[in-house]
């Protein structure tokens, strides 16, 4: 019973700090960049000509290392529910795939750089690493779909229900922005904010990490019987 117990905060820890860490692109507005937050891509801030590109990367790394331990810690104490067992799975193949995304960071970033001549989606990013964020992408949404369906078939983890699928719904929304945005700058309209939505987007999932780590604190709160799949 100890050892769950200490198993159970370092799942909650590896949670709350891999969603912390994944910020780290806050660190732009204290570093010099060169960048402009609103109409860059993320991913750029790593990019190989950049001065910080250890700063960002290595962070990314850590979250991912972060995101593996608490797939494995969730998989191993937590209950076999299917939901469950998919949104712990889905976190660990987003380790993976972060960490296959710094591994494969964009050549170069800032003006006059080959990668941001406009040329089909997502055009900062037609490299293998449009690849490895996409997944990663996938992966994490995958995951926060199964927590909030669960947590609402299972009847438990208030603060997913709530907090939780505001959260995914505001992501969600930025992620919609984001990629109507890059169409609209690819068919020449101009940029619309591209880099306000993705980070809207980045920030939406490191808070939602950090809410699934509070659930993770609290007792399963059950207010009807759970259906047991």
């Amino acid at each position: 019973m100890k050892e769950r117990n200490v198993a159970r905060w370092g799942l909650v820890a590896a949670l709350a700090l891999g969603g912390i860490v994944y910020s780290s692109w806050i660190l732009e507005f204290f570093l010099d960049t060169g960048l402009d937050p609103v109409t860059s891509f993320l991913s750029e801030l790593d990019a190989e000509n950049q001065k910080y590109r250890d700063v960002f990367g290595n962070a990314d790394v850590l979250s991912a290392i972060l995101m593996l331990i608490s797939g494995a810690l969730g998989l191993l104490i937590t209950p076999r529910r299917r939901l469950y067992v998919t949104g712990w799975i889905a976190l660990a193949v987003f380790g993976i795939a972060t960490i296959a995304d710094a591994s494969f960071p964009l050549e170069c970033s800032g003006e006059g750089c080959p990668s941001r001549a406009p040329d089909g989606l997502l055009p900062q990013l037609h490299h293998v690493h449009a690849l490895t964020s996409s997944v990663a992408v996938f992966a994490i949404f995958t995951a926060m779909i199964a927590f909030t369906v669960g947590a609402f078939r299972y009847r438990e983890h208030p603060s997913l229900r709530t907090t939780g699928l505001t959260i995914l719904i505001l992501t969600s929304l930025a992620t919609v922005w984001m990629l109507t945005t890059n169409s609209i700058e690819v068919s020449g309209g101009g940029n619309l904010g591209l880099g306000i939505a993705q980070r809207a987007q980045v920030l939406g999932m490191s808070l939602w990490l950090c809410t699934l780590a509070f659930a993770m604190s609290r007792p399963p709160s059950t207010g009807l019987p759970a259906s047991p799949r």
